[in-house]
């Protein structure tokens, strides 16, 4: 049985850092690299949803990882992110990683066309044998992605030895378990949803994978650490602070991540940038509920 040890923990999706011209910056991704490294995450998702990977290239998307690769020194689990909306540039980024010596690919399907799932499964094979000695991650986002992981599709990839995680962030917790259980003995599945995080874990999730980890990781380490210790009134205490925190930053206009960004800056003097067009950048009338936000985790993580 593999050791999944490494898949173990609160890995926070990493976010995309720019510079003042919007331009992909390595010196402030290996910044933040050095920072969440120094919070006690367990590893870095890197180039998906939060790294707003759809609106780069394939050339910045190698930049991001690269970056992440120097900074990290082989200290943290690093999961990439490669899929893009074709194959021969999924395959790419594939290769790329491997090339790079991270611990493991990960995919969402196709997006637009609505492909059948024997297509979906082909997608993904080949991108798994674009990087034949890394381990794949299914990456199940059906709200965002257009199409579920289902039972079906989910056996016919478990064909691949390869496939040894599913990223589930559809939002009914009943899915962690299924897979779980179909999965089998040394199968990883990863928490999706932040605001659920402790439900996942009491299903059976190995470890959770946010976007809201980023801004405030001693609060999902922590309670990651009370579920493992089986302590769930403290964790639920702490889920509710995250989650009363996360309803807080979305009140804002501009785009979640740019307000988390703006937070970071604020609370640990990190400035990773703004956010790509088409997301919503922040506008001046954020800026009140943004201090209110970055208040409200001090107060948290202090509680906790």
């Amino acid at each position: 049985m593999k050791d999944i040890t490494k898949y173990q923990g609160i890995i926070p999706a990493f976010y995309a850092c720019y510079d003042e011209n919007g331009k992909v910056s390595s010196e402030r991704t290996k910044a933040l690299t050095k920072h969440l490294l120094g919070k006690g995450v367990k590893g870095l998702y890197v180039g998906g949803s939060s790294g707003e990977c759809i609106y780069q290239s394939v050339q910045e998307r190698k930049e991001i990882l690269e970056g992440v690769m120097e900074a990290a020194e082989g200290k943290l689990t690093v999961i990439a992110h490669v899929a893009c909306n074709n194959t021969a540039d999924s395959c790419e980024l594939a290769a790329h990683a491997e090339s790079l010596g991270v611990d493991a690919i990960a995919s969402i399907p196709p997006i637009y066309f609505h492909l059948p799932e024997y297509g979906i499964a082909r997608y993904w094979n080949d991108i798994s044998a674009a990087a034949p000695n890394t381990d794949f991650v299914i990456y199940n986002i059906p709200q965002l992605a257009g199409v579920a992981l289902t039972m079906p599709l989910f056996k016919e990839m478990l064909k691949n030895p390869r496939v040894v995680a599913v990223k589930n962030s559809s939002m009914p917790v009943q899915d962690i378990q299924m897979f779980k259980a179909e999965g089998g003995e040394g199968f990883v599945v990863f928490n999706g949803p932040d605001e659920q995080l402790i439900s996942g874990l009491a299903m059976g999730a190995d470890g959770g994978i946010g976007g809201t980890y980023g801004v405030m990781p001693e609060l999902y380490v922590k309670l990651f650490d009370l579920c493992k210790a089986g302590n769930y009134e403290a964790a639920r205490k702490i889920q509710n602070d995250a989650d009363t925190i996360i309803y807080a930053m979305c009140a804002c206009k501009g785009n979640l991540y740019a307000v988390m960004k703006e937070i970071i800056k604020i609370r640990e003097g990190l400035d990773i940038g703004s956010v790509r067009k088409p997301l919503p950048a922040l506008v001046s009338e954020d800026m009140e509920q943004v201090k209110k936000c970055a208040a409200m985790i001090d107060q948290a993580i202090k509680a906790c």
